[in-house]
Parts: C-alpha cells; sequence; structure tokens
C-alpha cells in the first residue's frame, strides 16, 4: 500500500519559466582584486611594501641582521661573553679554597693562622654545622633547630662579652665572630663522628670531649685576641667564655 503526499507547486520568480531570458538573469559579479597599496620604489622598509619576496631578499642581502649569524659563530659587537663571567660560587661569595685553608689553619692547635681569618665568611661555619647535624642525626639525635640557635646565641655573647672587655679599643664585630665560632666548632664535629663509635657512658667518653673542648676553646681565643684590638690583656676572661660555648657543645653531643 503506497502513501501519497502532497507537494507543493514550484513557483518561479519569472512566471513559472526557470529559464528564462538574459534580462532577467542577474549577471554574476566580476571578482576584484584586494585593495593594494601603491608601491614606492625608494621604500627603505621590505615589509612595507607587501611584497614577500622582496622581503626575504632584502633581509637575506643585509647584513647584520638579527639572525644573520650562525650558531656557535664568533661573538658579534654588544653580545655577551660567557667565558668572562665569573664562576657561579664566587658569585655567592663561596670560595672553597679559603674555606680549605681557614679549616686547616684550625687543625693545628699550637699554630694558628690568624691572616686567612681576616676575610670573614659564613659558608664555611654553615658547612660545618651541616656536618655536625648529620654526625648527631646519625646518633638519632634530631637537633638541627638547636644547634643553630645556640650558635646563633654563642656568637652574640661572645660578641658582647669581648667589646665589654675591649671597651672603645674593640673593633670585633658580629659577622668576624660569627665567623670563628663557627670555625672552630671543627673540634666539636669531630668529637661527634667519633663519638659514633666510642662506648655510651663511661671516663673515656668525658676525657675524649674534655680534649677537644680544650682545643677548640685555645683556638677560638687565639684567633679572637688576633683578629681585633684591645683583647690580649683580657685573655683569660675570653678563653672562659669560649670554654662555656664549646662545653654548652660537648654536652649536647655526649648526651
Amino acid at each position: 500500500m503506497t502513501k501519497e503526499f502532497a507537494v507543493p507547486p514550484v513557483v518561479f520568480p519569472s512566471g513559472g519559466n526557470p529559464s528564462g531570458g538574459a534580462g532577467n538573469v542577474q549577471q554574476r559579479r566580476v571578482a576584484t582584486a584586494p585593495f593594494q597599496p601603491t608601491r614606492s620604489s625608494v621604500s627603505s622598509i621590505p615589509f612595507m611594501s607587501f611584497d614577500i619576496g622582496s622581503a626575504a631578499g632584502a633581509s637575506s642581502s643585509s647584513s647584520g641582521g638579527f639572525y644573520g649569524g650562525p650558531i656557535g659563530g664568533g661573538p658579534s659587537p654588544g653580545s655577551a661573553n660567557f667565558e668572562d663571567e665569573e664562576p657561579l660560587l664566587d658569585e655567592l661569595g663561596i670560595h672553597p679554597d679559603q674555606i680549605w685553608k681557614k679549616t686547616k689553619s684550625i687543625l693545628n692547635p699550637f699554630r694558628v693562622n690568624p691572616t686567612v681569618h681576616k676575610d670573614s665568611d659564613l659558608s664555611g661555619p654553615i658547612l660545618l654545622y651541616m656536618s655536625l647535624c648529620l654526625f648527631q642525626l646519625l646518633a638519632g639525635k634530631i637537633q638541627f633547630g638547636v644547634i643553630l640557635g645556640w650558635i646563633v646565641v654563642s656568637s652574640i655573647f661572645l660578641y658582647v662579652v669581648f667589646n665589654m672587655l675591649a671597651g672603645r679599643n674593640g673593633n670585633l664585630d658580629l659577622h668576624t665572630c660569627t665567623s670563628v665560632v663557627g670555625y672552630c666548632m671543627l673540634p666539636v664535629v669531630i668529637l661527634s663522628a667519633a663519638s659514633l663509635f666510642v662506648p655510651q657512658g663511661g671516663a673515656i667518653r668525658f676525657g675524649v670531649a674534655g680534649v677537644f673542648v680544650l682545643w677548640a676553646t685555645r683556638v677560638c681565643t687565639g684567633l679572637m685576641v688576633s683578629l681585633a684590638d684591645g683583647g690580649e690583656e683580657h685573655r683569660g676572661l675570653i678563653a672562659y667564655a669560649a670554654l662555656l660555648i664549646y662545653t654548652l657543645f660537648s654536652l649536647l653531643v655526649i648526651f
């Protein structure tokens, strides 16, 4: 069974004749080129002429262009030369050779060289601080904040004591004092490393700690007196303050 659909008739505007006369058919417009600006024959800027070919030729023939030089070629005038720059550690104020010289001067408590410590820095003390915290961590003691706080308080304490004793002649600054206290922590760091192999408790452990405390006290006192004026006549009092400081750190290692 088929269904019939009602289809409306098609009505053409030209009166029902789709193939009307030529006058009834709308003529198609001829496509015209887009707007083209007038070209200047003496244009000094190639990309203003809207001509890709001429712009490419002008840019390739121009000398000293933005990307004219080959990769890895010779340095152009005004360009940065990375070979002339300082190493990164020197820019940060970290000198490994000076740190090593200052550390070696602490190893001999009877012949301390104060000349290398005149240029104070905090890179070496931070390295020794991290080493002490690492050895304490290996011993099962997490004391990062405690050790850092004690170093800061000890530096301020020794700085105040020295300048009060020296009076107007004292010229010790806090940066130098912190540097000396930090570098003289080397015997305490060695004590912390040696305590990992020494039995807990007993007279041997206290005797070893006493030797390292006297070592650090002697070195710190000698550097303080040599680097600042007005401390020679108060050597005993300065040594007492240094003895208290390093005894405190040794007790932290022992217990």
